[in-house]
Parts: structure tokens; C-alpha cells; sequence
């Protein structure tokens, strides 16, 4: 979801992968961890399904290319899956990844990033470490960018509506105290008609996928997604 191309994902089986640290194409450091290209866990054949379902409308590369180009620009990317890292590679990104250990100060030089993506909630609680090893690491006018769910849809129905929804969102809550913005997009998970959309239900989330997929009257589901984008050093906003 992380680069700003047409949604066309290769063939492949996503889910967990990790590795040693090593050097990325461009001899920058790389810093492996287990990464998924999805907002949740799925059995191999239901993450195929969802991986080619998810966005086809390519809102989400779009809005983050709007909020920051990533062509030749270096990127930080946390929580990135294969196929996400890929697509900003061939968007002219020079991509390192970064897991969020709790160690500090993070692995990279001051000043050395020009934006950081972390994916599906690897920002869960917005900690004031982290925010300001971020800020540490960015450049001037560099931006931190966090992908959440934002829930008010139908997938949300079948994940509970999670308390932690409304509580990212609010005033009060960790993104918009620490001066975060937030943009809010409308996708869909599109599947290839209705049988599929039933039987990606049906395995995906049992007894509720089941209840949803029996309501459905064309093969698209609503899904909200938040962006929750910083400048380096934003202030949060007065009361």
C-alpha cells in the first residue's frame, strides 16, 4: 500500500518473513523484521485473496505520495510488508526498514531520513520515545506517516469495531495530542464477485464473515483507512 502505483500485485503468497540485517540494493542498511503487507493475520489462501482485493484504487499510494513524494528520497519504513517495499522501490524510494524493538537511539544517523512509513499499527500507542527518536532520525520537513484503520465500515464489523478506533481519532488521543493530522480514506476491499467475496468471508472470519457475506449484495466491502501524518517536530494543537 505504501507506494504510489496502480494496484497490481505479483503473484505471491504474502504473510510473515523476516531475516538477518543486511545491506539493500542501494548499499544502505537494511533492518529486518517479521512484516506483512496486510492489516491482519490470514491463512495463506485468504491473505492471497485479500492482497489483491485490498485498495485496487490505489487511494492509499496515492494519498501517502501526496503527502510525501518518496522518488529519490530516503524512506524508513516500519511494519512494511514484501510486496509494499517493492512497489516504493519502484517508485524510486531508497527504503530501509525498522523494527520497533524499544531499543534506543534507533540505528540511523541524525537527519538522515526523509519520511517514515509505518504500516498497520506498528505506532499503536505513539510513544514520546519513539516520536522523538523520529524526530531525531528526520530531516527538516521530513514526515512521519502512520497507516491505521479508521473503522466506521463494514470490515469493522466483523473485527468488533475496535475500542482503540475511536480513541486514535479523537483530540484527546495519542496521534492528534502529539500533532498529528489526519486524513481519513474511503477503500474498499473489490473481489472478483460474489462467490469469492462469500467464500473469502466464510474462511477469513467464520460464523460473522458468514452473517455479513450472506447480506452482500455486490462483491465490495467499506474500509476506512487513517493517515496520521507529522511534520518533524509538530506541536500539538491548542486547546
Amino acid at each position: 500500500m505504501a507506494a504510489p502505483v496502480p494496484h497490481s500485485p505479483p503473484p505471491v503468497s504474502p504473510g510473515e518473513r523476516s531475516g538477518p540485517e543486511g545491506r539493500g540494493r542501494t548499499g544502505r542498511s537494511v533492518y529486518f523484521r517479521p512484516v506483512s503487507d496486510l492489516p491482519l493475520n490470514l491463512p495463506a489462501s485468504a491473505a492471497s485473496t485479500l492482497l489483491a482485493a485490498l485498495d485496487r484504487e490505489g487511494k492509499i499510494g496515492r494519498a501517502l505520495a501526496d503527502l510525501a513524494p518518496i522518488a529519490d528520497r530516503d524512506v524508513a519504513v516500519i511494519g512494511g510488508g514484501a510486496v509494499e517495499l517493492d512497489r516504493m522501490r519502484a517508485g524510486g524510494a531508497r527504503v530501509s526498514e525498522l523494527a520497533l524493538t524499544g531499543d534506543v537511539p534507533w540505528p540511523m544517523a541524525d537527519n538522515s531520513i526523509d519520511t517514515i512509513v509505518s504500516a498497520w499499527s506498528a505506532f499503536r500507542g505513539v510513544s514520546d520515545r519513539d516520536l522523538a527518536e523520529a524526530d531525531r532520525v528526520l530531516r527538516p520537513s521530513g514526515r512521519l506517516i502512520v497507516i491505521h484503520d479508521y473503522g466506521r465500515d463494514d470490515v469493522s464489523r466483523l473485527r468488533g469495531d475496535l475500542p482503540d478506533y475511536g480513541l486514535w481519532s479523537r483530540r484527546d488521543g495519542p496521534f492528534v495530542r502529539n500533532g498529528f493530522r489526519i486524513r481519513v480514506l474511503h477503500c474498499f476491499w473489490t473481489f472478483d464477485g460474489l462467490d469469492q467475496a462469500v467464500g473469502f468471508l466464510s474462511e477469513a472470519f467464520g460464523e460473522a464473515g458468514r452473517v455479513l457475506g450472506r447480506e452482500l449484495k455486490r462483491p465490495r466491502l467499506s474500509y476506512n483507512v487513517a493517515l496520521y501524518h507529522r511534520t518533524r517536530g509538530a506541536a500539538a494543537p491548542s486547546s
